[in-house]
């Protein structure tokens, strides 16, 4: 496996040799109105991720690690796709310079947390005989104005993967970090954020904690979400479905009843989820109840669906096993069809207002989105102020000194053209200004960088809007 530590360390930039900070405007912005992503939220609240995957975005906000890797299935080359700025969108554009219109799959989903449970394709498990690479040509979609993909599932024709296996894409980690994803009774929450249109019937579309046999080892020895319309192994909820499901194992729960042959069992709690793009949610406290969310990535609120007791017998207490897994069932289960674009599991259950948190921080990333939105903000570290953005028309970079040197300001586009080159000549010790008029830059997102004595001293995104 790669490594992929080598920019910086998980969740933070690389350290600049001067406090810098860039401004909207003339105003600076105070660190209480940081943006953040969803880690830094759960951190917050004392749940810390950990695990963080996502191919569409950072989900911290200083995170400028690779999001995934991409295979040439032609020479079976691989190239680490980052963030196009710290805590930004993918860059698909380097993608699609690597691939040059070749095929190319998913080879692994990088974990951004500290705990680096990286999602490598699943090994065999009970029913499924092979785990398959995500098409890198399949689930494209839009985020704040860039092209982003996801991870698409299809699952196994019905019936055709019992009773030998059958191969379907699937990603999972039997040995996470020791000690990282919760275990046995261990409290532990999570989220993803899928698309809102693509699902099935069948067994099963899920990301969260697994059995690390790859089998079925019993009631409550798996946490996940679950997202489908399958009612076989759980009942029926309100409307026609797609419904968000807990797999606890032997039934993907939408409240404390159900599992095998319920087909017939109305669970009028768990409401269709009608959306482009959904965000789903189980909660999974120590105590014997288990929580169900969900909502509109792209708008509103999240709604509870279930919170209460586990269903019985034997699912409480939980006998987690801690493996990471996404695309399938616990026991590796090929059904399940749909677009996995991000998601995280906690060590401890944050209460209801994080999650709320979590949810407007899904919506303002802007899935679906064909135009960068403007966010002013900055992020402190090290006791050093960094924006993460810009005004519509002027871009101020303040700075600060220690000896005397040439300082300039560079502007580029994500391609890596020059757009703009203020000098500003040589400066004394002591805090200094350079300013970029950006009135006639198109909207879109700019890279700044910062250079004293030639090499870059820092370097961030500048987002211009209209």
């Amino acid at each position: 496996m790669p490594n992929h530590c080598s920019r910086t360390n998980h969740g933070g930039f690389t350290t600049p040799r001067s406090g810098l900070f860039l401004v909207a405007g003339l105003l600076l912005v105070s660190g209480a109105q940081a943006l953040q992503g969803p880690c830094d939220i759960y951190a917050a609240a004392g749940t810390p991720c950990v695990a963080a995957h996502s191919t569409t975005r950072a989900l911290y906000a200083a995170y400028d690690g690779p999001l995934y890797q991409v295979r040439r299935t032609s020479d079976n080359q691989l190239k680490d796709i980052y963030p196009i700025a710290p805590g930004g969108v993918a860059n698909m554009a380097t993608q699609d310079s690597f691939l040059n219109g070749k095929a190319g799959t998913i080879a692994l989903i990088y974990d951004q947390s500290p705990q680096k449970n990286d999602l490598p394709k699943s090994p065999k498990c009970t029913y499924l005989s092979a785990g398959l690479e995500s098409d890198a040509s399949k689930g494209l979609t839009m985020l704040d104005g860039h092209a982003v993909l996801g991870i698409y599932v299809t699952g196994a024709a019905a019936n055709s993967w019992v009773p030998n296996g059958a191969p379907g894409v699937a990603y999972r980690n039997n040995n996470p970090k020791t000690g990282s994803v919760a275990t046995g009774n261990q409290a532990e929450s999570m989220y993803a954020v899928v698309d809102g249109k693509r699902y099935s019937d069948q067994c099963c579309f899920d990301y969260g904690n697994g059995e690390t046999s790859g089998h079925d080892d019993g009631n409550g020895t798996m946490e996940a979400i679950y997202w489908g319309t399958n009612t076989s192994w759980g009942g029926k909820g309100d409307g026609s479905g797609p419904w968000i499901a807990a797999d606890l194992e032997n039934g993907m729960f939408k409240a404390n009843q159900g599992g095998s042959g319920t087909g017939s069992l109305l669970l009028s709690n768990d409401k269709t989820v009608s959306a482009t793009f959904a965000s789903l949610f189980v909660k999974g406290p120590s105590s014997d109840t288990f929580g169900l969310k969900a909502g509109d990535a792209q708008t509103g609120k999240l709604v509870t669906m279930w919170n209460g007791l586990r269903p019985t017998p034997n699912y409480s207490p939980k006998k987690l096993q801690g493996a990471i897994f996404l695309g399938t069932g616990g026991d590796g289960s090929p059904g399940g069809t749909g677009t996995f674009f991000e998601g995280a599991m906690t060590i401890g259950n944050p209460p209801d207002s994080v999650d709320d948190k979590i949810q407007a921080n899904i919506v303002a990333a802007g899935y679906g989105s064909s135009t960068s939105s403007i966010r002013s903000g900055t992020v402190d570290r090290n006791g050093t102020r960094l924006l993460f953005s810009a005004s519509n028309s002027r871009v101020v970079v303040e700075y600060n000194t220690n000896a005397t040197g040439r300082t300039d300001l560079e502007i580029m586009d994500l391609q890596g053209k020059r757009i703009a080159w203020i000098a500003n000549g040589e400066v004394g010790p002591g805090a200094h200004q350079i300013a970029w008029d950006a009135s006639k830059a198109p909207t879109g997102l700019y890279i700044a960088r910062l250079l004293q004595g030639g090499a870059v001293a820092w370097a961030g995104r500048v987002l211009v809007g209209r």
